[in-house]
């Protein structure tokens, strides 16, 4: 995969450092997550990447990745697409509520903005037709112009839709597990499919055969024969998160996950050969256990790292800050407000917090009690063993990560305010400040090292003295330089938005350091060089 196509422009280049050896735990991810795809008029697949704000087509023969519509374009949250007759590429745009048409020549034209969370779009002729990711959802008609035209009311969260051999649209109910279709030129209506596993994205074979994604882990793809026999098949699949598939003239599926990223071939029983390789979507917190084994807050599942290899461990919507504790276990944040403990032998999950307003770092103490970042109110709160949550700081302006040294002591950074200051029950003690977005950070042998997102830098500062020392230079971190984009409101719809960056740094019980890149979809591996 050629460098230049990954997210991060110059992504091939490690970040330079005098004092640490660095390494990618994993490869840039080429495809910044992966959702809505379908074939182009020049036969590439084009793939819709929502949390990367951009679209790409890929070459199916050679695996190459050519960004087609970049993140600093008019489209915020691309999350699927169609061709029209005349070749354009039409885009929905889920978290601002817009639908877009881009001409073959490259140009962008506004067709609606009057739906709700737009998911699902398919073509028929001239004319296009979405549905909204939402409880209460619609299927309408968009025309530039014109109000939309509503065919189907009620939907229980729509998605990746497509016309039937019949001439009706085929669209799942994905909180009732239930598939419906609807005439284009109106009517009632009607239920076609029920108890279908966790379905995300309808689509038809070249044969005429109903094939349903699931979303779920265990990649299930139920097929029913709907015009023949009625009869239906579930066959367990490769790919964990799928989010839509599209089939080409030799009637071969194509499949993308949400959850990874990465495009697959999926044959008939299951099997999975890959085309773009899987990649992580975030990483945003990052967190080293001590089997050695590191885990990632990768927005849409826990995801850990070994042996270079990503493994979604648990899907989790919006998954932040991680950390990990003396007892093996693994706590992390939610965008959704939440902060979860899991027993990564036993995959168990226990919720230990709710209703938080953007909770994003979190830390352990030796007592087994959590401190976490809760960015959406400005305060740093605890969590104890048996979930009392008591509030250790507050009137922050926008605190995002925490850590804990070796007597407990907690230290907090605030992006905005640039600052990483030490917080305990007597007050706010100021460590440094005149940071450019300060991030991530982590106590190391006294020193506490912060990810500078601003600089694209790691910082060391000594807690003894405050003296400063730059670590780490040109980090993946953030939007590549140069790039504006715009941050949609968090939650619309009563749906998160396009999540908000966040790179975590972690310390190994080796002394060793890990960062998470999330403007390439990597983490970092930094060791102490030998002293010589």
């Amino acid at each position: 995969m050629r460098a230049e196509h990954h997210r991060y422009r110059g992504s091939g280049r490690l970040p330079r450092s005098e004092r640490w050896r660095i390494e990618r735990l994993t490869e840039a991810n080429p495809l910044w997550g992966s959702n809505g795809i379908a074939f182009g008029p020049d036969g590439r697949l084009y793939v819709a990447q929502y949390v990367a704000g951009r679209i790409s087509a890929v070459d199916l023969g050679s695996g190459d990745v050519e960004v087609v519509v970049d993140l600093d374009g008019p489209v915020q949250s691309p999350d699927d697409l169609a061709f029209g007759a005349d070749g354009s590429m039409y885009i929905t745009d889920l978290t601002p509520g817009r639908v877009w048409r881009r001409t073959p020549d490259g140009a962008f034209t506004l067709v609606s903005d009057e739906v709700a969370a737009p998911n699902g779009i398919a073509c028929v002729g001239d004319r296009v037709f979405v549905n909204e990711m939402r409880v209460g959802g619609r299927v309408l008609e968009v025309t530039p112009g014109a109000e939309p035209v509503v065919l189907a009311e009620g939907l229980a969260m729509g998605n990746a839709m497509q016309l039937g051999p019949d001439g009706c649209l085929y669209y799942p109910h994905m909180i009732t597990g239930e598939v419906h279709r609807v005439s284009p030129d109106g009517g009632e209506p009607e239920l076609v499919a029920e108890d279908v596993h966790a379905p995300v994205a309808v689509r038809f074979d070249r044969g005429g055969s109903l094939t349903v994604l699931s979303r779920g882990e265990e990649g299930i793809v139920t097929r029913i024969d709907l015009f023949g026999s009625g009869d239906r098949s579930v066959v367990p699949g490769e790919v964990s998160g799928m989010d839509n598939a599209a089939f080409d003239a030799e009637n071969r599926m194509f499949v993308s996950s949400f959850a990874a990223g990465g495009i697959a071939e999926l044959s008939p029983d299951g099997r999975a050969r890959e085309v773009v390789p899987t990649g992580l979507v975030g990483p945003f917190g990052v967190a080293a256990h001590r089997s050695g084994t590191v885990f990632a807050g990768d927005n849409y599942r826990l995801a850990d790292v070994d042996d270079g290899q990503v493994t979604t461990r648990e899907l989790l919507v919006f998954s932040h800050g991680v950390a990990t504790d003396d007892r093996g276990r693994v706590h992390l944040t939610s965008q959704f407000g939440d902060v979860r403990t899991y027993e990564p032998d036993d995959r168990v999950l226990t919720t230990r917090a709710r209703e938080l307003s953007r909770p994003t770092g979190v830390a352990a103490r030796r007592d087994g009690s959590l401190v976490v970042a809760e960015t959406g109110r400005g305060r740093v709160v605890t969590i104890a063993e048996d979930d009392a949550l008591d509030v250790l700081a507050e009137d922050l302006d926008s605190p995002v990560d925490v850590a804990v040294d070796g007597q407990d002591r907690c230290y907090v950074s605030d992006e905005r305010a640039g600052t990483v200051s030490l917080v305990d029950g007597c007050g706010i003690a100021l460590v440094a400040e005149g940071l450019e977005a300060p991030q991530g950070i982590a106590v190391l042998d006294g020193e506490l090292f912060v990810v500078e997102t601003g600089r694209r830098r790691l910082l060391a500062i000594d807690l003894a003295t405050g003296e400063r020392r730059v670590e780490a230079r040109d980090l993946a971190v953030g939007l590549p330089p140069g790039t504006a984009r715009a941050q949609p409101a968090l939650f619309q719809h009563g749906l998160p938005g396009v999540p908000v960056p966040f790179a975590g740094v972690a310390a190994g019980a080796d002394g060793s350091l890990y960062i998470s890149a999330n403007g390439e979809g990597s983490v970092l591996h930094l060791r102490r060089r030998s002293r010589e």
